[in-house]
């Protein structure tokens, strides 16, 4: 991927654990390295098409000057999260801010803090079967829009399939969708809770009826094994409910243990 670098851009502003630094403000020294394709800008000579680095300056000490923070931790990270949102064309940014008047009562040049952060591509899936299911897929994808952290970039068709469990119960409506997300898996893990606690998801029988269902399949290329999170899903290549749209969407993409694709998992479901 490209790459544009800024370097020890000067912002003076107020962030600081102590009182003083916090009234009387002092300078920081920012450099980025930002991720993206530039290919499109430069066979076409065209800034539109490219990440604007004045912009990008500006924005930087805009964001630095509006806000205050006691850690240069907390403003590193707030800084990266805020460019990635603000430029789409910015797929992974990395990011150091030098502190040079830290008072520490020693003499230093420098104290800087280091970040990396990225949009990571993460596969869902979807489903209902209690009230209006459209509208509870409906509702559920738009609250993953409307949170700054998350791109939807494709939602397979609704599909309609049968429940699977043996619990007695009314078809469901199914979907995937890929998104772009700036969350953790533990974090995404959380907002998912929200929007099922939204609408009214209830825990009481196991592959019973819900309002709506929400799994991670994929997260990134990553392999995730903890006591609340398993990545991939881990009955995902059994579930054709999650492989048919899944194969409308990203065909090509691979499971990351077993190597295959999620159209050769399908066709290997199909054939059960």
């Amino acid at each position: 991927m490209d790459k544009i670098k800024i370097t020890n851009l000067e912002v003076f502003c107020h962030h600081g654990v102590y009182k003083e630094e916090n009234v009387l403000g002092q300078k920081f020294l920012v450099s980025v390295e930002l991720y993206a394709q530039l290919s499109a800008a430069a066979k076409k000579d065209d800034i539109l098409q490219s990440v604007n680095y004045g912009q990008v300056c500006h924005f930087i000490k805009e964001e630095m000057e509006k806000n205050t923070y006691k850690l240069i931790e907390t403003l590193t990270e707030k800084l990266a999260e805020a460019i990635l949102i603000h430029f789409p064309l910015v797929e992974k940014i990395k990011i150091e801010v030098k502190k040079p008047w830290a008072p520490i009562l020693l003499p230093i040049e420098t104290v800087a803090v280091e970040m990396e952060r990225k949009w990571h591509l993460v596969y869902l899936s979807l489903g209902s079967n209690l009230g209006d299911k459209e509208s509870n897929l409906n509702v559920a994808i738009d609250m993953l829009r409307t949170n700054p952290r998350c791109k939807v970039t494709k939602v397979s068709n609704y599909i309609q399939t049968e429940p699977v469990g043996g619990v007695e119960q009314g078809d469901f409506l199914n979907c995937a969708l890929e998104l772009k997300t700036l969350l953790s898996p533990e974090e995404l893990l959380d907002y998912i809770g929200k929007i099922e606690q939204k609408l009214m998801r209830i825990r009481t029988i196991h592959w019973g009826p819900r309002t709506i269902d929400l799994d991670i399949l994929l997260y990134d290329y990553e392999v995730i094994y903890s006591e609340r999170l398993i990545i991939p899903h881990p009955q995902m290549q059994y579930r054709g409910f999650v492989l048919e749209p899944m194969c409308t969407i990203a065909p090509e993409v691979k499971h990351p243990v077993f190597g295959k694709t999620m159209y050769q998992l399908y066709q290997e479901y199909l054939k059960q």
